[in-house]
């Protein structure tokens, strides 16, 4: 049936029209700007949750052209408005952040949210309509708007949640449309935790290889090591997106991420990042208590860079390539195994040329659209020729430090036919070279872990490396 275009069609925000809840957007941006304002937050709350919802709203405003909106319900929406329908946008949001939704969307004839000391929701918001309409449609999302919904003349929800469909189904209460806009969940969690970065802790198990000492307890130790290691980093990543929500609605590819596209709610994010670090925790009595230090430091590395570091110029690539090492500290620690010096030269200077690779790669994708500044980082585009240098001159001096250590005359009591390590040598400088060749001309995916995985040319040439290290042991 159509709808009468006469009625007025009032329409949530939160989890409705946007896939996020802003309020929980806005937390992570506050923290993310500053974070010793969330001791404030339980203040706020005194004063009533309107005031909290308010006072974050105002330290950490979202940009409404960048939060993920439902575009299934949009088009409807434009559609009814086209038709010349009155849309009222009804929310519990800061009425701040509806208005500048509003402005945006250009298709609203009026706003309705939490202003002063009441917060717009429930049987607060019903009131309201029916003061100001009497008779209205509604699109919700959640159980707070089942009294809503009761009460609207056509009842209309977006993405609804477990509990508004249960509620709906127990109260009887007819839905005359659902938009859906929403990826699926399975794929959701597998993203948001980065299994493809997994990859990364495949170091852990570099030590014990390299040691040529393999046996079956030191292969349970760095096969737990590795999960151990895994969860944990997820649980970070989870941690940092959350945190770069904002930033990453900035991003060409960033904005695709779970939390910024709106497929994944941080209060999720929240409850999954604790399910990993339990499952990290539970592995830890079975690994050495010199590996449980070394992934203290690297969750203490980790949080400093989610808060604040990964600001800081330099400095976030120093400590992105340092946990590359740690990586490899924390597989000697869990096997027993003692780090070479050589081995971790040589993964300073190449991880530091990875690291530096990442940031040029984002600087020139930002030079490509037009950008002068990285949002959220401390780079400008005009450091990308100081980027490169960086990056090229650690690339090459890893090579050199690599090559010193096959030179070494002691090299002959781990390899047999320590001189086919020399085959290496080329691989590697073509790899590298490579990497900042596609980099230069904005062919590279911001991750160059990412990249190798998928690229055909750097499979070919690790499994090339693979082969020459075991004819050469």
């Amino acid at each position: 049936m159509a709808p009468d275009l006469a009625r007025p069609l009032c329409v949530d925000l939160d989890g409705t029209l946007i896939k996020s809840d802003s309020l929980f957007d806005a937390f992570c941006e506050l923290v993310r700007r500053n974070p010793f304002a969330a001791w404030r937050v339980p203040l706020w709350m005194m004063g009533g949750r309107a005031r909290m919802k308010i006072e974050i709203a105002r330290r950490a405003p979202l940009e409404a052209s960048r939060l993920p909106y439902n575009l299934q319900l949009l088009r409807y929406l434009q559609a009814q408005w086209r038709e010349g329908r009155p849309l009222y946008l009804a929310t519990g949001a800061d009425a701040g952040l509806a208005e500048r939704v509003a402005a945006h969307l250009g298709i609203f004839q009026g706003v309705l949210g939490t202003e002063g000391k009441i917060n717009l929701t429930k049987s607060r918001k019903l009131a309201r309509l029916k003061e100001r309409f009497g008779e209205f449609d509604y699109v919700g999302n959640s159980d707070a708007d089942v009294v809503i919904l009761a009460g609207s003349h056509e009842a209309m929800v977006a993405n609804p949640t477990l509990g508004l469909r249960l509620a709906l189904r127990m109260r009887h209460i007819p839905v005359s449309r659902v938009f859906i806009d929403r990826r699926p969940v399975g794929r959701t969690l597998v993203k948001a935790i980065r299994l493809h970065q997994w990859a990364k802790n495949v170091l852990l198990f570099v030590p014990l290889l390299l040691s040529h000492k393999l046996t079956a307890p030191s292969a349970v130790a760095a096969i737990a090591a590795f999960f151990c290691f895994c969860f944990m980093a997820s649980a970070n990543y989870l941690v940092n997106d959350m945190l770069d929500i904002e930033s990453d609605r900035r991003h060409r590819s960033k904005r695709l991420r779970p939390f910024a596209a709106g497929d994944l709610s941080v209060a999720g994010g929240i409850a999954l990042s604790l399910a990993l670090i339990l499952a990290s925790a539970a592995l830890l009595p079975v690994l050495p208590r010199a590996f449980a230090l070394w992934l203290g430091l690297y969750i203490v590395a980790t949080l400093s860079y989610s808060l604040y570091l990964k600001r800081v110029a330099v400095v976030d690539v120093l400590l992105l390539s340092g946990l590359y090492t740690l990586r490899l500290l924390a597989g000697g620690a869990a096997t027993g195994t003692e780090i070479s010096p050589w081995l971790a030269g040589f993964s300073s200077f190449l991880f530091l040329s990875l690291a530096m690779v990442k940031r040029f790669s984002e600087i020139e994708n930002l030079r490509e659209m037009g950008g002068t500044a990285t949002h959220g980082r401390g780079y400008l585009v005009a450091d990308m020729e100081q980027i490169r240098s960086f990056g090229t001159s650690s690339a090459y001096a890893a090579v050199v430090v690599f090559m010193l250590y096959i030179a070494r005359p002691d090299v002959t009591e781990l390899y047999r036919h320590a001189t086919r390590l020399w085959l290496i040598v080329p691989l590697l400088i073509y790899w590298l070279n490579r990497v900042w060749l596609l980099a230069s001309r904005g062919e590279l995916d911001d991750d160059p872990v990412v990249f190798a995985m998928r690229d055909a040319m750097s499979l070919a040439v690790g499994a090339a490396v693979a082969v020459l290290a075991l004819l050469a042991s």
